[in-house]
């Protein structure tokens, strides 16, 4: 109800949340100044903002599922099972929280721990539908059966290794539901305290971030205005640009030294060959640089060096990603590595791609792709795993955890967003936890990792 202009100005300060959440405490002093910017001869004073995270529970329980003779809905192969689960509202409907991946070719299938948050189920007597899918890509999934479970039922079920039988709903008579053989079994039930995202970086964790651009042929000549690499002398951004600020001023606060690797792809280097990786900087053996700045520098340059070409390959980037994120597990386990890629084409190495990217799902390691331009980014999309089936590998090795986040820039646009970072980030703390909770590590061990440090030194 307060005017303000009513008011006398005593002074301004700013910053972004990350500043705070990163800080020893939560807490973060600024400097007050005028509304130029400018502190002036006169100290305009400090203001101190804490930060708190509100939570109402931290507990959470860890399930494993299996289920047992379901009934098969494919003609010439068995079905692909998952599992949603949904909570019961009082107006009778339900919300869908959570689901497992799917399991290919499969009537006894087997799903990798589930975590449920109370947040989640509210109540251990609370309701939960369970139904179980067959899987099809065109998003169309069958329903084998399903049934109602409370947490609490769940735990019994458990403590007395029984199942229980899924239904079927039937449309033929009003009411009446078929008991199915197929059965749901709970091999595991625990409760546990449940980390933030907060808890992690505020104790230490750092999310160290890379980033690889794309330098094939496709983006256009960098001297004509057309062209996705043009840059404009009124300064205002490219889409490649735009992406490494956006993304970059916001992970660089949860990054200690601020030195980034920078990669470019898909151009013909100094030397005369098309790389697949080369260093942004143009070194022969560095390939960090310094902050955000850095990056865009580095970039601007190499449009002057490198003659775009082609054609587009993600494998290389990945797997030089994932050599940094793995070379950390031996010195660390407080580092989890963010890899940004910028494309503008279509992907010529996908089942590579997929190699790589399987390798990679047991690193410390996220990776998020921005496509500009108007290109066909199916290909990104079944990178991205937002289906519920996981990559698989040439091999037949399926990937453990989703590590991918793909944003088309112009959707981002259509949607009303001025920026892609909401979007593009939006997955990047569960992604983070997923691993963090998969290798049982705590908030708490990088101060005793940082602790066993210091006693091995003296």
């Amino acid at each position: 109800m307060l005017k303000l202009n009513d008011q006398e100005f005593l002074g301004e300060g700013g910053c972004v949340l990350s500043e705070i959440v990163t800080k020893q405490g939560q807490s973060l002093t600024l400097d007050l100044h005028n509304r130029n910017g400018n502190r002036g001869l006169k100290n305009l004073g400090k203001l101190t903002v804490h930060a708190e995270e509100t939570v109402a529970s931290r507990n959470a329980i860890e399930v494993i599922f299996h289920c047992s003779r379901l009934e098969n809905k494919d003609l010439f192969s068995k079905s692909d099972p998952f599992l949603r689960i949904s909570r019961i509202v009082e107006n009778g409907g339900s919300i869908p929280i959570c689901k497992t991946e799917v399991v290919d070719n499969n009537l006894n299938p087997i799903w990798r721990p589930l975590c449920l948050t109370m947040q989640q189920f509210v109540s251990k007597d609370n309701p939960l539908v369970i139904e179980c899918f067959d899987f099809n890509s065109s998003g169309n999934h069958v329903l084998i059966g399903k049934l109602q479970k409370s947490v609490a039922d769940l735990e019994k079920l458990h403590k007395q290794k029984t199942g229980a039988n899924f239904i079927l709903p039937s449309s033929a008579q009003h009411g009446y539901e078929k008991v199915l053989k197929g059965q749901l079994f709970v091999d595991q039930f625990c409760e546990k305290p449940l980390y933030s995202f907060i808890d992690y970086v505020s104790s230490g964790f750092e999310l160290n971030f890379m980033v690889a651009v794309d330098f094939t042929a496709s983006n256009g000549n960098p001297r004509t205005p057309d062209s996705l690499h043009y840059i404009d002398p009124s300064g205002q951004f490219n889409a490649y640009q735009q992406a490494i600020m956006e993304v970059g001023e916001v992970i660089q606060f949860y990054d200690s030294d601020k030195r980034f690797p920078a990669w470019g792809f898909g151009g013909r280097t100094i030397d005369g060959t098309i790389s697949h990786c080369f260093n942004l900087n143009g070194s022969a053996s560095g390939v960090e640089v310094e902050g955000v700045q850095g990056i865009m520098a580095a970039y601007a340059s190499a449009l002057n060096h490198v003659a775009l070409a082609g054609p587009t390959l993600f494998g290389q980037v990945i797997n030089n990603a994932a050599e940094i994120a793995g070379q950390s597990l031996s010195y660390s386990s407080c580092k989890y590595f963010v890899l940004l890629i910028i494309t503008d084409g279509v992907l010529t190495d996908l089942q590579e791609t997929k190699d790589a990217l399987v390798r990679a799902s047991d690193l410390p390691l996220s990776i998020l792709i921005v496509g500009v331009r108007g290109a066909d980014f199916k290909q990104m999309e079944i990178l991205d795993a937002d289906d519920g089936r996981r990559l698989e590998s040439s091999t037949g090795r399926v990937a453990t955890r989703d590590i991918v986040q793909f944003v088309p820039m112009r959707e981002v646009r259509a949607g009303g967003q001025t920026s892609v970072v909401q979007a593009l980030l939006e997955e990047l703390p569960g992604q983070f936890l997923t691993y963090m909770r998969s290798r049982d590590i705590k908030p708490g061990a990088v101060n005793i990792a940082q602790t066993s440090a210091s006693h091995a030194t003296i």
